[in-house]
């Protein structure tokens, strides 16, 4: 296994940790994940599904058609919906967990609204969110493990990745966040009570875990 996926790895467990601790869920509680993958590329995709317990109270929602998903979890509600509102009523589940979903939300130019639509849903639908984006200015990008480069304008970095032959990352693949991008979507999107963790890899911010709700 690669440093980068044991990197991840240690990564993600750390905030499946970090979740517990902060919301001590309990079998009872029903949860929302918010961006499952149907295709697994690592140990690390669908985190959640994979460690907690009690996964017949998970409902996962995304918006690919959940067929492999379906097979590896088979106690999990997967729902399909086109990426705007979510098809559920208010405050209908206890907790929403959405790992690393919300940089990918919406298209370029539309993509801040669609960004604020994201959070305002996960606010409405439930009573307190566990919500994580990585840090647009942690050095090394990493869905690509590119070092620094994602810093330059999005198209010429865009050009970096088509040359490297990483086109699935370009265009609207992905729009990093920095910790002053997500106070104003959260602005934007009416949230004023929340907490932003900063997730740090080597004294640096590697991620930032947005926590709010009841």
């Amino acid at each position: 296994m690669s440093l980068a996926y044991r990197v991840s790895g240690f990564n993600r467990r750390r905030k499946y940790e970090i979740f517990l601790r902060e919301f001590a869920p309990r079998p009872e509680h029903t949860i929302l994940d918010v961006g499952f993958s149907d295709a697994e590329y690592s140990a690390t995709d669908n985190f959640l599904e994979k460690h907690y317990p009690h996964r017949s109270r998970i409902t996962a929602l995304g918006v690919e058609a959940p067929l492999r998903f379906a097979q590896r979890y088979p106690d999990v509600t997967a729902v399909q919906f086109d990426g705007g509102l979510f098809p559920f009523g208010d405050r209908s589940f206890d907790i929403a967990w959405s790992n690393a979903v919300i940089e990918h939300v919406g298209k370029h130019e539309g993509r801040w609204d669609a960004q604020v639509l994201f959070l305002r849903e996960i606010a409405r639908v439930s009573r307190r969110a566990f919500v994580t984006t990585p840090n647009r200015w942690f050095p090394v990008e990493v869905h690509t493990r590119t070092p620094l480069l994602h810093w330059l304008p999005k198209r010429a970095f865009d050009r970096y990745l088509r040359l490297r032959g990483q086109d699935w990352a370009a265009g609207d693949y992905m729009d990093l966040l920095s910790h002053h991008d997500l106070r104003r979507l959260l602005r934007d999107a009416g949230i004023r009570d929340y907490r932003i963790l900063r997730n740090r890899l080597f004294g640096l911010t590697l991620d930032f875990i947005i926590i709010f709700g009841e």
